[in-house]
């Protein structure tokens, strides 16, 4: 469930380095450089390359989902899995009061699902063909609940808006620490030099570094929510049972001891790695479901 984030903020970065990079190519720095680096300048520059890169990242999430992730959207049933699937999501669609999403399958042996789209009412909710392998009928319920929660949560939009605040300081102190070192610690009074170039890109990319932590963090903050979302559609035990059957299915069975921490799914949620995970620990996702009234 954490592809929906993963497919955003990577094309989040790849639009951001695009922009970024054409700024400096067509000679934006070396323009607020003649012009003294205009502070008011600067940030109206940071602010429309930043939120620009994050709601071009939005509005392509659902082509991107579907063209990666090979999607196959349910135009018409085919067989009692697709047409409960579509009946299920169009019934907690109209429980959680958000306009008929588009379901859609996608080939993975993984039990996965992701919401995405700009639009509450135009959004794409799409499992996996493990999840419908490994789940049953109440799990996989519970899943969709989740998803659909997300959509009318609008947390696509939200995190959208964060990143675009995120992208705007990242540009904006790059900058900033780049002229300052070229300007006050190289003495550079000629332009833009190699000090500047050098040093705001590292910095850009150091600051990326935080502003996905901070990005990581709302994204566990808003999948609690969405796990109770689920839960009151589906039901609490539902929910549960699902996020136990991801549990299972998420437990190394190949890499003995030491050394399933550094397989793909074994030792996350430790130490650093918990800063850059999308998705709270499952243990922590089930215990806030027990904490729900019944």
């Amino acid at each position: 469930m954490f592809l929906r984030i993963v497919l955003f903020l990577a094309a989040n970065f790849g639009v951001l380095v695009v922009l970024s990079t054409a700024m400096r190519v067509l000679g934006l720095d070396a323009w607020l450089a003649q012009q003294g680096m205009p502070v008011t300048s600067l940030l109206v520059m940071a602010v429309l390359i930043g939120f620009g890169g994050s709601f071009i990242s939005l509005a392509m999430s659902k082509w991107l989902a579907k063209t990666s992730m090979g999607v196959q959207v349910i135009e018409e049933p085919r067989n009692a899995t697709e047409r409960w699937l579509v009946e299920t999501v169009a019934r907690e669609a109209q429980a959680a009061g958000i306009g008929m999403p588009e379901v859609g399958i996608f080939p993975s042996d993984q039990p996965n699902a992701f919401a995405t789209g700009m639009n509450k009412n135009d959004a794409l909710v799409a499992v996996s063909t493990g999840l419908l392998a490994n789940m049953d009928a109440d799990e996989v319920e519970a899943v969709l609940g989740h998803e659909v929660s997300h959509v009318a949560n609008g947390d696509m939009v939200t995190m959208a808006l964060l990143q675009g605040v995120l992208n705007t300081f990242v540009i904006f102190l790059s900058r900033v620490i780049g002229t300052f070192v070229d300007r006050v610690v190289l003495g550079n009074r000629e332009g833009l030099g190699i000090g500047y170039w050098v040093t705001s890109i590292v910095a850009e990319i150091f600051l990326g570094i935080l502003a996905t932590i901070i990005a990581m963090w709302f994204s566990r903050w808003r999948e609690f929510r969405a796990d109770a979302g689920g839960a009151r559609l589906a039901g609490k035990y539902k929910m549960i049972s699902a996020l136990r059957a991801l549990q299972r299915a998420a437990e190394p069975r190949d890499l003995p001891g030491e050394m399933a921490a550094f397989g793909i799914v074994g030792g996350i949620g430790h130490g650093i790695k918990k800063l850059f995970m999308s998705h709270p620990p499952i243990e922590e996702r089930i215990a806030a479901l027990e904490r729900l009234p019944a």
